[in-house]
């Protein structure tokens, strides 16, 4: 049987939803099983009376990082509030006209994904105004069960890792927001609207849903792995994919002997991995228009894939093979350079341990969170 997300059920939670003000945060990818958007199910069938963009807007025709003013939705001709361009956090008199923030927003499994805190930010909202947050809850699309990493610390604490989570975290959307919630102390009334068929050590391709891409550079839900393992490559001077057809996959740079590097790359025997010689040119991020040399990165088997310790591997990899590589300067907000936010941590870019101290901590800390999160499942 197929399972049924969050937004197929919103029937069968109608007494949260009836006779209440909703505000929809949500994006293209908000649809149920059906490819009905959530947006026109709420519309037609609740008040529903504004909508929230989130990082890639409402319509996800926004490229990653691509800041946008309020407007007003063509098709609904809804107010649409921007998260992602002013402030990334929602203030009172966004939620003066409204009872409820609900959430529909494709999780991915990955500590880094800002949609995650999206929600948390809503939660936050909720809780400082006398709100209901309901979150209608999708597949973890690299499955409930596995973790790896460490733990953020939260001296790093930024919009791609706001909470105490490891890289790869194994939960749904609903169960952060349950560990968010109780655990790290939000304290929001909060209502998941529970999926129904799905068991956590389901990947994607096995729950009979269609994959629907939630960000510009999540094509497919096999990207999900390789965001997890390459995602860390924004914040060096390599292309990690984006303005290719391959993003995340595609790692590299001009300077890179792509041969020389998946041969040592491959000599490493990672589980559930490939790593192929590969010429790109990106269209758009780094290395725009340039001739790129690197690896792709096969995933044959996800089962045993192990994307947090392959991604550093590669990393480490190239900054001892190749002394072009660099990491990215601190800017923005936040003060912090881009791979401690994204590692959590400064050791990785100081070179602190090597990789089988890392991936000693990986394990420890890992098990660690594990035992923390399943405090909040909400499924088998």
């Amino acid at each position: 049987m197929s399972v049924q997300i969050g937004a197929d059920r919103l029937d069968a939670f109608s007494n949260v939803l009836k006779d209440r003000r909703i505000g929809l945060v949500t994006n293209h990818g908000g649809l149920n099983s059906k490819f009905e958007s959530t947006i026109d199910l709420l519309n037609s069938r609740y008040n529903l009376v504004k909508l929230f963009g989130a990082e890639h807007g409402v319509r996800g025709h926004l490229q990653a990082g691509v800041h946008v003013e309020d407007y007003i939705d063509e098709k609904t001709k809804l107010p649409v509030v921007s998260l992602y361009g002013k402030s990334e956090k929602f203030t009172k008199e966004m939620l003066d006209d409204i009872d409820i923030i609900a959430v529909d927003l494709q999780d991915i499994g990955s500590r880094f994904w800002t949609f995650t805190y999206t929600m948390a930010y809503a939660m936050q909202a909720c809780k400082a105004h006398g709100k209901t947050c309901v979150v209608f809850d999708k597949p973890n699309p690299i499955n409930g069960v596995d973790v790896e990493g460490n733990i953020l610390n939260m001296e790093f604490a930024s919009f791609v890792g706001l909470y105490p989570i490891t890289n790869r975290h194994g939960m749904t959307m609903g169960e952060c927001a349950k560990l968010f919630n109780e655990e790290y102390g939000i304290g929001c009334d909060l209502e998941v609207i529970t999926m129904s068929g799905y068991k956590r050590s389901m990947s994607f391709e096995d729950t009979g849903l269609s994959w629907v891409l939630p960000s510009p550079n999540i094509p497919t839900y096999e990207t999900c792995y390789t965001y997890v393992a390459n995602v860390i490559f924004e914040g060096t001077n390599l292309s990690e994919g984006r303005g290719t057809n391959k993003p995340f996959s595609n790692v590299g740079a001009p300077w890179v002997d792509g041969d020389k590097l998946a041969d040592y790359m491959n000599s490493k025997k990672l589980p559930g991995v490939h790593y192929r010689s590969h010429y790109f040119t990106p269209t758009f991020s780094k290395h725009t228009g340039e001739l790129c040399s690197g690896v792709e990165v096969h995933v044959l088997d996800n089962k045993a894939f192990k994307p947090v310790i392959s991604g550093i591997t590669l990393l480490y990899s190239i900054r001892d093979m190749f002394k072009e590589f660099d990491f990215n300067a601190p800017h923005g907000q936040y003060q912090l350079s881009s791979i401690d936010r994204l590692t959590g941590n400064s050791y990785i870019k100081e070179g602190k341990y090597d990789l089988k101290e890392l991936a000693e901590i990986f394990e420890k800390e890992s098990a660690e969170f594990k035992k923390t999160k399943e405090k909040y499942h909400l499924y088998e």
